[in-house]
């Protein structure tokens, strides 16, 4: 793809998030609605466009951890709040940025971890999990060597240990385990077509309260030459 080609051209250590999520986008892996913008007034027009509230975030190929950085603005409510976000960002930020991502909100208590991972035994590994904050804590994760079918897809779904959680859950419709599917098997294509991507982490994926999924922040690692 003509986005990887020139991230490798220029030597970056991956894309930025809003690539990431275009390379995703493109196989058909579910992603939010959001624009890349460069100025306030292009922020608040694209809040406007998106509907509020909105999320803004710094982007940039060298910002894997955004919230480390302080770089992660949400709940932006008025055109006031899109300003103040977008001005506080690009002062704090210390770095140079490819722009500001304004994103829509997705509401939703259900979050998923889906990754790819390259294994020196195993080679193309794809990763399901518990998403979010708890992903470092509960450690809830299963493993696949692609190409795998939708049938082992499934099965990783059931294997977690909170799979009671993609049922109905506290009044919101069940997870879209079909979807979920679809994308497990999708990454494991995109990691052995694309062996220029050293790693794939969609964290958080969440769903929503009719059960729909979507990739809220994602990062595709390149490979060091």
């Amino acid at each position: 793809m003509e986005i990887i080609q020139t991230a490798l051209e220029k030597g970056l250590p991956a894309l930025s998030e809003h690539q990431s999520k275009v390379v995703l986008k493109s196989f058909g892996i579910p992603t939010t609605r959001e624009t890349l913008v460069h100025d306030p007034k292009g922020a608040m027009a694209a809040a406007e466009a998106l509907g509020y509230p909105v999320v803004l975030k710094a982007c940039s190929a060298h910002l894997m951890h955004k919230s480390e950085k302080n770089a992660i603005r949400m709940n932006l409510a008025d055109p006031d709040q899109v300003k103040l976000a977008y001005d506080s960002i690009v002062n704090d930020i210390g770095i140079e940025i490819d722009g500001i991502l304004v994103q829509e909100t997705i509401l939703g208590q259900r979050e998923l971890i889906m990754g790819v991972t390259r294994d020196p035994q195993f080679g193309t590994c794809v990763m399901l999990g518990l998403g979010g904050i708890t992903t470092e804590i509960f450690k809830d994760s299963v493993f696949r060597v692609a190409p795998f079918d939708r049938g082992e897809a499934a099965d990783m779904t059931r294997e977690l240990k909170a799979a009671a959680m993609l049922g109905p859950f506290r009044g919101q419709a069940p997870a879209d385990v079909e979807t979920i599917c679809d994308c497990l098997l999708t990454l494991g294509e995109i990691g052995l077509i694309h062996p220029e991507i050293s790693e794939i982490d969609i964290n958080p994926l969440i769903i929503d309260l009719q059960g729909h999924i979507t990739a809220v922040d994602a990062l595709v690692v390149l490979e060091k030459k």
